[in-house]
């Protein structure tokens, strides 16, 4: 397999796309809390932040098409609903939270300025990426993405080869492959491969690259750049977190342990480097994220690029509006979302990926339903009606783990395709 300079800068951008806010700060305080089972943990945490979203970007690669082509075999209103969701959270959740961590990591301590003033100026160049979107790719990958990695690596070989630290302390995590797994769900790379996928198709075809084959290759080998670039980071983060576990109290927040490990690691100068990279990691995902948004309006709009305009406006006024608040308080209360509609987008992922032969329209119909009725108990038990989730949670395989959804789904997936090969 040949890669060439088309392939690394569009490999390096997709990275850029994926590596935001959430996939900086939640792998060193996994490694932190995971101790001496940092391994375990990188398992989950890979599966859930890594792979899936790698299968989602061969998916596209696939289809070629934009978000609407993943569920069209449920069906066309349910793929519609489903679009809307992902996208409404997208540019609610994850892409206002880029303003919220560039606001308490890389202005706050320097200049101490309001969080509306930061979220205010952030979006306003947002929205000026997002509306000279021919440029992204380029942009990107020849520039943004390889600083980013640089910077990250660094922290990384630093605190793993150059720095003597005590023995771990154990692992406070009673499942880690469990707690991993789900804390990758935090990253929105699942659903961010679902967005930024279709950016990636447009704006090849905007560059005039539209041979599916060539198309097809590119984005497998770009895909597999990025997702070689996101194990790195991944693991090195989560391992070096857990090597400086008893370095910081049990009660250190993400952006402290990040702070001290750069500190740790490249010294005083690590501030100044951290802050670069926050604000950029942040910022090319909220790109990405807008730039998708406002495409698949323009889609339904019979490609009107007023639409596309509107749309971007939108998603960045409410960037400003919820860019404001703290980040942990954006993460929790994402929570209940993510456990609703991320079963679902693994899932069409999944089946997206696997032959015809084996997702057939009455596969895919029974199988994304299995997937939304055994993920109503974990939103329910999110949102705080532990009173009614709980007993049914007991019940289920992995109910207690928040994954009560998965074992009922794989028994009807392969059920359904043993039965339908039996009757053949």
């Amino acid at each position: 397999m040949r890669f060439n300079k088309e392939t690394f800068i569009a490999g390096f951008a997709l990275f850029s796309m994926f590596f935001g806010a959430g996939n900086l700060m939640l792998p060193p305080l996994l490694g932190f809390k995971a101790g001496d089972a940092w391994f375990m943990v990188i398992i989950g945490f890979v599966i859930s932040a890594v792979i899936i979203p790698l299968l989602g970007i061969f998916a596209y690669a696939r289809l070629q098409g934009t978000m609407l082509d993943f569920a069209k075999k449920v069906s066309p209103t349910f793929s519609l609903v489903y679009c809307i969701l992902v996208y409404l959270i997208s540019i609610a959740l994850p892409s206002p939270r880029t303003a919220s961590v560039t606001h308490e990591m890389a202005v706050q301590p320097f200049f101490g300025t309001s969080p509306l003033l930061t979220s205010t100026l952030y979006f306003v160049l947002v929205l000026i990426f997002v509306l000279n979107r021919s440029k992204i790719l380029n942009l990107l990958g020849k520039f943004l993405s390889p600083i980013i990695f640089i910077v990250i690596l660094s922290i990384i070989c630093i605190g793993v080869f150059f720095i003597e630290t005590p023995v771990m302390n154990p692992s406070e995590l009673q499942a880690p492959v469990i707690s991993g797994l789900l804390e990758g769900y935090q990253t929105f790379d699942a659903i961010g491969a679902v967005v930024v996928g279709g950016v990636i198709i447009v704006s090849l075809h905007i560059k005039g690259i539209n041979n599916f084959e060539q198309n097809r290759r590119l984005i497998i080998k770009s895909g597999i750049i990025a997702g070689i670039g996101l194990l790195i980071i991944y693991s090195g983060m989560i391992y070096t977190g857990a090597l400086f576990n008893t370095q910081f109290s049990a009660e250190v927040t993400r952006t402290d342990l990040l702070s001290g490990l750069s500190m740790k690691t490249l010294g005083n100068i690590g501030k100044i480097f951290l802050s670069a990279l926050v604000g950029i990691a942040c910022f090319t995902t909220a790109v990405g994220i807008i730039t998708g948004t406002a495409d698949f309006i323009k889609g339904l709009c019979n490609d009107s690029h007023k639409s596309y305009l509107i749309t971007a406006i939108i998603s960045c006024v409410l960037g400003v509006l919820i860019g404001q608040f703290d980040v942990h308080y954006i993460i929790n209360i994402a929570i209940p979302a993510l456990m609703f509609i991320y079963p679902i987008t693994i899932i069409l992922i999944v089946l997206n990926v696997l032959p015809d032969r084996f997702t057939t329209v009455s596969v895919f119909r029974t199988v994304v339903i299995t997937t939304i009725i055994f993920s109503i108990p974990d939103f329910l038990g999110a949102i705080g009606m532990q009173n009614i989730a709980r007993p049914v949670l007991e019940v289920l395989p992995l109910g207690v783990y928040s994954l009560a959804w998965l074992v009922p789904t794989l028994i009807v997936l392969l059920g359904i395709n043993i039965f339908s090969y039996i009757k053949r």
